[in-house]
């Protein structure tokens, strides 16, 4: 069929403000790309856009010799990896419970998980309570704090609850246990969902911040994101007092924020595309009931 003249406008409208929209995405991710390994004197003057002018990968070397950002960068990766694992863990022994029908007081224990959306203990009786533990300074505060998000706990409920009740029918009916049916069949059946949630709780403890300096008051504990935070204020830097006009004007705070950046996304972006096909199948399904 022949596309009418109002239809091939309008489609030329859609793709040119699908493209603008990657450009605003994309172009800030470029910029910062070329302001990192870009000449620092290029930089100082405003000449980088789009393009390195020269190359120089001063401001990486430094930023990993002379910053803690090594140890940071694996203070990150325990609290990613770490937190990650306990809330998808807490969050499916949570979720699968409240998808069983018959569940007793299935709904009223809904509505309290649903209530801690709108309410929270608040901040300050938060630190207390970890304060009593004694598990400031340590990671656990960090994970126990938000180790069950409520609405990726629903997003799996509603998977679990949209999995056809045949199929769990005949394996209780071949026998099969609780446990057995947890782990064989329905998390096997409900990949592409736990691979979304696990995305969404990776990058929440990757790039934890609030929680970080709330609970961590030892340098050598805290996370990447707290190091590029301080990469923010290079000018107050007391080791830049120590380096020569000509290293200061290198490693201008401009070029040391883009490296700081660059090596806080990059990580996210090499796991996306593993987790990409997963993505939007374990979106909707997850949100085709209430």
């Amino acid at each position: 069929m022949r596309e009418s003249a109002s239809g091939r406008v309008f489609s030329v409208f859609v793709h040119t403000v699908l493209i603008i929209i990657a450009l605003t995405c994309i172009l800030p991710f470029l910029h910062l790309i070329t302001l990192s390994i870009s000449e620092g004197q290029a930089v100082d003057l405003g000449q980088v856009l789009f393009w390195p002018v020269g190359l120089d990968f001063t401001a990486y070397k430094y930023f990993f010799q002379n910053t803690p950002a090594l140890r940071a960068f694996g203070n990150s990766v325990i609290i990613t990896l770490g937190g990650t694992a306990l809330s998808m863990l807490t969050t499916v022994l949570t979720a699968y419970p409240l998808s069983r029908r018959y569940l007793y007081a299935r709904k009223p224990l809904t509505t309290a998980a649903l209530f801690t959306m709108l309410f929270s203990g608040g901040m300050i009786p938060t630190y207390l309570v970890m304060n009593n533990l004694h598990l400031t300074n340590t990671y656990w505060s960090l994970w126990f704090v938000g180790l069950i998000s409520t609405y990726n706990m629903l997003i799996m409920k509603s998977f679990f609850e949209n999995i056809p009740s045949e199929v769990t029918e005949s394996a209780q009916i071949d026998g099969c246990g609780e446990t057995h049916l947890l782990l064989r069949i329905i998390l096997p059946l409900s990949l592409p969902m736990l691979a979304t949630l696990t995305l969404f709780y990776g990058v929440g403890y990757w790039n934890m911040f609030m929680n970080v300096i709330l609970y961590i008051n030892r340098t050598e504990l805290q996370n990447l994101t707290v190091i590029v935070q301080s990469m923010l204020q290079i000018q107050s830097m007391d080791n830049m007092m120590a380096m020569d006009i000509m290293q200061q004007q290198e490693l201008i705070s401009e070029k040391l924020k883009a490296v700081g950046v660059m090596v806080m996304v990059v990580p996210m972006l090499v796991v996306y595309p593993f987790l990409q096909k997963y993505f939007v199948q374990g979106i909707m399904l997850g949100s085709i009931k209430g």
